[in-house]
């Protein structure tokens, strides 16, 4: 599992003081309200900062970080992932999972049929949806509702859906 967990990037300067606009790739973005620190991937090297202030505007989080008072000093970190470490990720619910330790799960349906790899997880407005890819490379997609997905294992990396009717069509 990975030690790191992305909850932003850094899209654009916001003014001249040194402000970003953060997009937030964490399905809360309340939680940068909470954040005192987070780890900028430039790259090259792994940067920790310490947030001064949070601001929200239009779906953009903006962000001020302690020593980074100029548009000059935080412009190249354009396109940079903010991180988190596992120890500071938001706490989950029962039933909740870090979409970086489902990736690359084996799917297989309720007589362990092996469907595919889970590759990508597509959030829509009303429900995640699972992009398995098959052996053949095609590419079937699951909607992540109870129905479907009986049960994830993010030990063993797998995970266990029933199939509904026509999603294989």
């Amino acid at each position: 599992m990975e030690d790191l967990l992305q909850v932003g990037v850094i899209t654009a300067t916001h003014g001249i003081r040194g402000e970003v606009k953060v997009f937030p790739t964490t399905d809360d973005p309340r939680r940068f309200k909470k954040l005192k620190s987070c780890i900028l991937d430039t790259g090259r090297e792994k940067m920790e900062l310490e947030v001064e202030s949070c601001k929200f505007f239009k779906q953009f989080v903006i962000l001020k970080f302690k020593g980074i008072d100029n548009i000059n000093d935080i412009e190249r970190y354009k396109q940079c992932g903010l991180f988190v470490t596992r120890e500071h990720a938001v706490r989950l619910k029962r039933n909740e999972y870090f979409i970086t330790d489902m990736l690359g799960s084996k799917v297989v349906d309720e007589e362990d049929k092996e469907l595919g790899t889970l590759k990508e997880v597509l959030r829509t407005g009303a429900n995640d949806v699972y992009v398995v890819e098959q052996e053949n490379g095609k590419e079937v997609l699951l909607p992540a509702i109870k129905q479907c997905v009986l049960d994830v294992d993010i030990e063993n990396k797998v995970i266990k859906v029933h199939i509904m009717e026509g999603l294989l069509d």
